[in-house]
């Protein structure tokens, strides 16, 4: 017993550095932790817009189909008279809404985008289809895709 010696000289300095270390190290892996969540964040953002592409891409596709198999009822041979000033609603599919205005700005038909050779008599009635989808939480996000289609048709009324 004659080692033993008295504990009112130590003043904690030990354990006040220790609790700093503490204090430091939960402030790292607090700081780690928060950067980690908003990568994952980001990720999962990145993948809901690539997923609504793809979806919006694919229903693009399938309104110009579903309106090419319709033959002679075809809405993209409307002239400028037959589609409202505002446009016209297409076919929804799924969560996806689509309209279709036309792009022929005077009374006369459009000359066709040439492919090889111009062909006499024929004219495009030129629209724009719009097919928009709503994604992400609470459908917040929206992506848009517009396409120009040119709907080649006999006519005398060519402008060009």
């Amino acid at each position: 017993m004659a080692n033993l010696t008295s504990h009112s000289k130590q003043q904690g300095v030990v354990l006040v550095i220790a609790l700093i270390m503490v204090v430091a190290v939960t402030g790292i892996a607090v700081t780690l932790m928060s950067s980690s969540s908003i990568d994952i964040k980001i990720t999962n953002a990145a993948f809901e817009r690539e997923e609504a592409e793809n979806v919006l891409i694919g229903t693009v596709q399938r309104v110009i189909a579903n309106e090419s198999a319709r033959k002679g009822a075809n809405r993209f041979l409307f002239t400028k008279v037959q589609i409202p000033e505002g446009g016209m609603a297409l076919d929804r599919i799924g969560n996806t809404t689509s309209s279709m205005i036309n792009l022929n700005n005077g009374p006369l038909d459009l000359p066709c985008p040439r492919k090889f050779d111009f062909t006499e008599g024929m004219a495009c009635n030129m629209v724009q289809v719009s097919t928009t989808i709503n994604y992400g939480t609470k459908s917040k996000h929206t992506l848009t895709v517009v396409s120009g289609i040119a709907q080649e048709m006999a006519s005398l009324n060519t402008g060009g």
